[in-house]
């Protein structure tokens, strides 16, 4: 499997630096999900390592290979990426927004075959959308939608998957079903999967690799088991908090201290006495 990693890694926009000569290595074949705070870099970094933003200083590697000087098709078929926001023209249907993830194995002498038929087909299948393959993707649900780009991402059929927060303005179920899949692809597939994700616990649950950020740099990596910890919690969030084992998971989960007790229910409420 290919090994992605960074060296001195410095991105930033305009001159202010965002993520500060940070090195990591990205376990093969495993998920690894980002977590920290409003802006601390998470979204910077993933940008950084699918060479959407260029380093300041220091480099991104793929199997040693500085991505820099990698042709864009043979890093598409490398990195697969889904924005936090992705735009497709409108009217597209699913089928053609998923084929468009084989453009980067497509030459001037080589046009649509059957294998890319073929892998279209099986992403549709891996994703649970077949029957939607016709349908406009403006016609369908935030859930169904998500589930379509990370069809996309798969027809690309590249070794490594980086996904910029794809549970955002998704309600709960459609959360889990989306992370169950990319777990899914993850297993069956070998995927080596990078995510950058709001919720701590639902990071805790899915990530094989666990990396907190704050300021743009690394302030701790490794199992969720180890990582999560009230002082994690404290130094990176700056929340008040008590981690305990999830009773059906046994992964991390953060209750967040209550700022004041919650009254219990019967007691009389306070009177203004001004």
């Amino acid at each position: 499997m290919p090994v992605l990693r960074t060296e001195n890694l410095r991105l930033g926009y305009d001159a202010i630096p965002v993520v500060s000569d940070l090195s990591v290595e990205i376990p093969s074949g495993r998920i690894t999900v980002i977590v920290g705070a409003n802006a601390c870099g998470k979204s910077t970094l993933l940008r950084g390592l699918a060479r959407l933003l260029g380093p300041q200083s220091g480099a991104v590697y793929l199997d040693d290979a500085d991505i820099a000087r990698l042709s864009g098709s043979t890093l598409a078929t490398k990195l697969g990426m889904l924005p936090q926001q992705p735009v497709a023209p409108d009217g597209i249907t699913v089928s053609d927004l998923v084929g468009r993830g084989r453009h980067p194995h497509q030459r001037w002498f080589r046009q649509w075959s059957a294998e890319d038929e073929y892998v279209v087909t099986a992403a549709l299948e891996a994703t649970g959308i077949s029957d939607l393959a016709d349908r406009s993707l403006d016609q369908l649900s935030g859930g169904q939608r998500q589930r379509v780009w990370i069809a996309l991402a798969l027809a690309q059929d590249a070794e490594t998957m980086l996904l910029d927060e794809p549970t955002t303005f998704l309600d709960l179920a459609h959360q889990l079903e989306i992370l169950d899949l990319v777990h899914d692809l993850n297993r069956d597939r070998g995927k080596t999967v990078v995510l950058v994700l709001h919720d701590l616990n639902l990071a805790a649950r899915y990530a094989d690799h666990l990396i907190a950020l704050k300021a743009g740099k690394i302030v701790a990596q490794g199992n969720p088991t180890e990582v999560v910890t009230a002082a994690m919690v404290q130094a990176v969030f700056g929340l008040a908090s008590h981690v305990i084992p999830d009773p059906l998971t046994g992964t991390p989960l953060v209750l967040p201290r209550p700022r004041r007790p919650r009254r219990s229910e019967g007691s009389a409420v306070p009177t203004d006495r001004t």
